[in-house]
């Protein structure tokens, strides 16, 4: 991605070109960009990624950083697989992504992916991405851990 200047938002630059080491160079609209109000655990340099979808019929979707090229999550719609998921999203989190509806929120689980054996999949229904589809805003929020695993089977 083109760094931006002191004086150059994201928001105000016509077109972002990222190199990646998965798809290759992209071009994104700065008005995709997905903020993080805060970084993923472990992952303090990235805070401004694109969703690229994984294929035309495929539910599953890229979750890509654009700051750094190497860092990609595959991730679903937490509905697409979990219709009863509900986890708690706490009112400064609703604060912090600007929502003023619950339906201003998407909710997007990262998913594991095993190389030899696709039946293995797991979902993070742990850290839920929560997503505040109209402003870009996004924030990992934290579930109580006695209730949701972050290595649940989607594949039952």
């Amino acid at each position: 991605m083109a760094p931006a200047t002191a004086n150059t938002k994201i928001e105000d630059q016509e077109m972002l070109t990222v190199s990646t080491s998965r798809f290759g160079e992209l071009t994104v609209s700065p008005d995709k960009v997905i903020h993080m109000t805060s970084p993923f655990l472990g992952f303090p340099d990235s805070k401004n990624f694109m969703l690229k979808p994984h294929g035309k019929e495929s539910p599953f979707m890229w979750l890509q950083s654009l700051e750094t090229p190497t860092l990609a999550f595959v991730v679903i719609q937490a509905a697409i697989i979990a219709q009863e998921y509900a986890p708690h999203i706490p009112n400064y989190v609703k604060q912090e992504l600007k929502a003023s509806k619950d339906d201003q929120l998407e909710i997007l689980l990262i998913l594991t992916v095993p190389k030899n054996d696709l039946k293995k999949i797991t979902a993070n229904l742990l850290g839920p991405l929560v997503i505040n589809t109209k402003q870009r805003l996004a924030k990992q929020v934290l579930q109580d851990p006695t209730i949701y695993d972050a290595c649940w089977p989607i594949f039952k």
